[in-house]
């Protein structure tokens, strides 16, 4: 435990952020789910996408994921929309 007065505010607000990181990195998984489920049922694929690129953008933003960690995940989420879709287009 720390006893020095500016090791005990970092500490309080370390532990503020990784609270406030942690709800952010779930709901990204949330919506990257919600993205995948609607992929296989063939319904709101856009809808989905878009809310979770919006977060992915946000999180990346505020510093909860780095910039190319932000790109390769909307890349992938689109790849996977697309690939979807054209394998029911045939």
């Amino acid at each position: 435990m720390a006893n020095i007065k500016s090791q005990i505010k970092r500490n309080a607000q370390n532990e503020k952020a990784r609270e406030r990181n942690k709800a952010v990195r779930s709901e990204l998984k949330t919506r990257t789910k919600a993205v995948e489920t609607a992929v296989a049922e063939g319904e709101g694929v856009e809808e989905a996408l878009t809310a979770a690129i919006r977060r992915i953008d946000m999180a990346a933003t505020k510093g909860v994921l780095h910039k190319n960690t932000a790109a390769r995940r909307k890349s992938r989420l689109v790849k996977k929309v697309a690939t979807s879709q054209g394998e029911s287009d045939s």
